[in-house]
Formats: C-alpha cells, structure tokens, sequence
C-alpha cells in the first residue's frame, strides 16, 4: 500500500514491523487513495519527529497524514447538486523497544484520529461507499486509532501484534505493496482507488474492522517465506452490532470477529512481473440482528490478488509500469449488507512526461445486495482517477465516480460524483 519509502521483507507481504524500522528517507512514491485505512503504526514519512529532533538511530517516530476532499454529487443520486466536504487527521508515535532499550524484537506504537466530514456517500444512495474516508455517524470524531505492542519472535518469519489496530492491512488488503530486491521494480500501491471496497471487502462491510472503526484483539504474522505467508486474527466483533469501536472501548462480550489469510507472491515471466494472490475466511459470533433478520452467526471468503502486466512503459520514467488487480468476496450473512462482491481494476504509474511520482487507475465494482435490507439487488460502481505529485510528499487527486444503480433506493436514477482529494504525509 500505500505509504512512501515503505519496505518489506516478503515480496508483497510488508514485514510486520516496518512501522518500527523508519528509513531516514524522505522519497516518496504514489500512495493509497487513504494511507490511514492501510496500515497499522505511524502513517507518514516521520518528517514531523525528524524536525522536532527525534533521531532515527533512537527508534522513536513521529508522523502522520492530512487528507481532505471536497465531492460534488454532480448529477442522480438522492441529493443531485449536493456537496460535501470531508477532513482526516491522523498524528502517530512508534517506538522501535529493541533500540530504545534493549527490548529485542519488541515495539510500540500509538496513533489519534480527527476526522470531520458530510453525508458523501448517502448524498449519493450509494451502500457500497465510493469515497472511503466517511463511515458511519458521528461524522465528527476524535478517537484513539491505535495503541498497540508488537513482539517479533522470530525475526522477519513471526510476529505477534495486540492491542489497538486496523485488521484491514493484514487482511484483505488488495493494495498492499510489492516490494523487491530491486526498489527500481517495486510497486508502492496497487491502486490510489478512493471507494470504499479496496480497503474492505464489501462482503465484510458491517463485520470488519478498519479505519475509522479499529479492532482490539490480537494478531499473528507467519512468513516462512519470502513468498509465502499466514495471517491470523482473533477481535472484539461488536462492530457487528453496530457498535462504534473506534469511539468505544473494548467489550469482549461474546461477540468475536475470527480471521485468516493465507498469501502467495511470484514474479512472472522473463521481465520478472511481481504478482500476488490471497485467499481468506472469516467467522462472526453471536446473536446478530439488522432490518427485521436475525441470526446467530454469520461468515464468509474473500479473495484478492495483482500482476504487473508492464514494465518501462514510459521512456521518460525508467520504472514506469502497468498493474492490474481484482477481488471476490461472498457471506451466508441474514443482516450484513452486502452478500457477494465482484471488482478489479488497473493501474497506471509514470505514465505521462517526466512525473514519475504520478499514478492514475481506472476501478469497478459490483455488490450484491441483502434482499432482507435493500429492494435494488446489487450496486454497480465505476472510478477513475489521476493522482498528481505536486511537492514534498504531498499529492492532488482529482476523481471521478459513477453508480449507475445506488442501493439505497430502486427509484434512484445513476449517480455521477466528482472529487478532490488532498494528501498530505509528514
């Protein structure tokens, strides 16, 4: 995914502790369409701990990410005409132990959130999301992300991560970076994609945690392999309740959110394209009621993976290139929202002139809907984006969205939405 000067150990899976190993670097690469919806620890480039004074040989970081967006339903939807403005704030503190103190293998890592936002996506009639930075009300929060401590056990084959985190970069995370011996090659996100589904797989919304609803449990990386690697996840599952968990504290009820992933990555063909694919399950426990249904459970699959399909495209970026990716996830669910989702997407870097920062991309998505909640059967999405370099670590993305069937109502005509999205890493 998704943050600059990001490295990993696995190709296309991010060593666990990457948050905890800053690079004095302050290069960047295309980012995530949302950076604070895709990784656990500091979301940044720590230029803000740099500047304070923080050494990088202490193993303490600073930093963080300012994302803003105004959207203009520009025509359909429920409000045509309707726009909406939206701002996340996102400051966070690693500490790397073993630096620090002695402490081997261990780290910390703390992170708040400030988000103020409109009605984008109920603007729109859209269930599935096409702008990922609002979830439910209270669409004006201050919350503590994250707080979590990471013991490696084994260095770069098995962490343990608990506490306070997002579930989100460890599980179906379909944009994941790829990273390679050769940086020259790396892909930094597979898609800047700013709709909801590349962050949560549709089939899971309602029941998974991620930004802004984080999940308190634990987690558990195992990578044998440079391209092979396990995720396994146990949380409090009172998100399918309805509950707020990024603005409640843990509950630990009887109600579990139980996950795992198991990942491959290769490279293919004399070019050497990186590719990766994922396959994962997932269990929900207790009593679960929404919209009249009720049921005692509830689980899915989903799957996900990419392939670079070009290299050197652009002969002004030596390391421009052509991505493609795609996801499937599906439930037995009574009262999530959506009970099946199909989508994929290609992606563009260095593609135009001398700017070999840039990315543009091109995505759709189609959910099927829950019959018990909704009259429409599914909500077909398209997007496309060009996401700009400007300065520093700062990025202009100006984005174009399209539903031509918004779930909230069969009476609503196909909404076209436009969006400007500032990103700002420090």
């Amino acid at each position: 995914m998704t943050l600059p000067a990001l490295t990993g150990e696995a190709l296309g899976q991010q060593d666990p502790n990457a948050a905890a190993n800053p690079k004095p670097t302050e290069k960047v690469t295309s980012v995530s369409g949302n950076p604070g919806a895709t990784d656990f620890g500091i979301t940044g480039t720590g230029w803000l701990g740099r500047t304070l004074g923080l050494k990088d040989e202490w193993g303490v970081k600073l930093g963080g990410v300012w994302i803003a967006d105004t959207n203009v339903l520009v025509a359909g939807g429920a409000q045509p005409g309707g726009w909406t403005n939206n701002q996340a704030l996102i400051i966070g503190l690693s500490v790397e132990a073993e630096k620090l103190v002695g402490w081997r293998g261990a780290s910390f890592g703390i992170q708040f959130l400030q988000f103020n936002g409109g009605e984008t996506n109920e603007q729109a009639g859209s269930i599935a999301g096409y702008n990922s930075i609002v979830g439910l009300p209270p669409l004006n929060r201050t919350e503590l992300l994250e707080a979590w401590y990471l013991q490696e056990m084994m260095p770069n084959v098995l962490s343990m991560r608990i506490g306070r985190s997002l579930p989100s970069y460890d599980f179906g995370n379909v944009s994941r970076p790829l990273a390679l011996a050769d940086p020259d090659q790396n892909i930094p996100a597979v898609t800047a994609l700013l709709y909801s589904p590349v962050f949560v797989n549709p089939s899971m919304i309602g029941a998974m945690m991620g930004y802004y609803n984080p999940g308190n449990g634990v987690t558990v990386n195992f990578s044998p392999t440079k391209s092979f690697y396990v995720n396994l996840g146990a949380y409090d599952g009172n998100r399918a309740r309805g509950i707020q968990t990024g603005l409640e504290p843990p509950m630990f009820n009887g109600y579990w959110f139980n996950i795992g992933e198991v990942g491959v990555n290769w490279l293919l063909g004399e070019g050497k394209h990186p590719g990766q694919f994922a396959l994962g399950l997932w269990r929900q426990t207790g009593i679960l009621s929404f919209g009249g249904a009720t049921e005692d459970g509830t689980g899915g699959f989903y799957l996900f993976g990419s392939q670079r399909v070009a290299y050197g495209v652009n002969p002004s970026v030596h390391n421009s290139s052509i991505s493609l990716f795609y996801q499937l996830g599906a439930n037995a669910s009574q009262t999530l929202p959506m009970t099946q989702y199909y989508g994929g997407g290609i992606t563009g870097f260095g593609l135009i002139g001398s700017r070999a920062l840039d990315s543009m991309g091109f995505g759709v998505g189609l959910s099927q809907l829950n019959q018990n909640l909704f009259q429409r059967q599914n909500e077909l999405m398209f997007q496309a984006y060009y996401q700009a370099h400007l300065f520093a670590s700062t990025f202009l993305q100006p984005t174009v969205s399209y539903i031509p069937t918004p779930g909230l109502s069969p009476t609503l005509p196909g909404a076209l939405a436009t969006t400007l999205r500032l990103t700002m890493l420090f």
